[in-house]
């Protein structure tokens, strides 16, 4: 069964649908590649899902070591190469809150942050530069 049904709505414009929960995400391409830039662009949203994913597995770990990452902040750079136009890489920041993290629970975090599905499902040419801010 489908996970996502995509339309497009042209001018450049896609409406994906989340079929279990009826979530809509817009895409729209961006400025420098003929589009409007009114939305995320598909690379936009390949680039917030390794953020998002990493938080989700290291917010998995931290449950299951029984500490928290609550108000973890990440900032994300997406860098492209012009030809082949095509994701070069992408810089991902976290600003974890000020929880005194052991240097145990460092290590937790960030071995989850990298091997989370996304980033092990990225070419490996596309350069993840992962930092994280204590």
């Amino acid at each position: 069964m489908a996970t996502i049904k995509t339309v497009y709505q042209g001018s450049l414009r896609t409406k994906a649908t989340h079929i279990q929960s009826g979530v809509e995400i817009i895409t729209d391409a961006p400025i420098d590649n003929h589009g409007k830039g009114e939305s995320f662009s598909p690379t936009d949203l390949m680039s917030a899902s390794l953020a998002s994913c990493m938080l989700t597995i290291m917010g998995i770990a931290a449950n299951g070591h029984n500490f928290s990452i609550d108000g973890t902040e990440v900032e994300v750079t997406k860098i492209m190469n012009p030809e082949p136009r095509k994701v070069k890489e992408i810089q991902v920041k976290f600003k974890m809150p000020p929880n005194n993290y052991t240097d145990s629970q460092k290590r937790i975090l960030e071995k989850a942050a990298h091997t989370c599905p996304v980033a092990l499902s990225l070419h490996p040419d596309l350069h993840q530069n992962i930092e994280f801010l204590y």
